[in-house]
C-alpha cells in the first residue's frame, strides 16, 4: 500500500499534466487532449481525496 503523502505526490502531479493537457487541447483545438487532460485532472483529485482519508483513518487509529 502507497503512503498518503506518495498519494498526495501523485495526485499533485496529474492534476497538473491534466491541466496542461486541457490547455494544449484547448489551444490546438484537440478536444479528445481537452478530454483526457480533464479526466487525469480529476484522477488527481481523487487520489488526493484518498490520501487525506488514509491521514484521518491513521490518526483515529493512533487515538485508540
Amino acid at each position: 500500500m502507497t503512503s498518503s503523502k506518495t498519494d498526495k505526490i501523485k495526485g499533485a502531479a496529474n492534476e497538473i499534466a491534466g491541466k496542461a493537457k486541457q490547455a494544449v487541447g484547448s489551444a490546438t483545438g484537440d478536444d479528445s487532449l481537452r478530454a483526457k487532460g480533464a479526466a487525469q485532472e480529476l484522477k488527481g483529485a481523487a487520489q488526493k481525496a484518498g490520501a487525506a482519508a488514509k491521514e484521518t483513518v491513521k490518526k483515529a487509529v493512533d487515538k485508540a
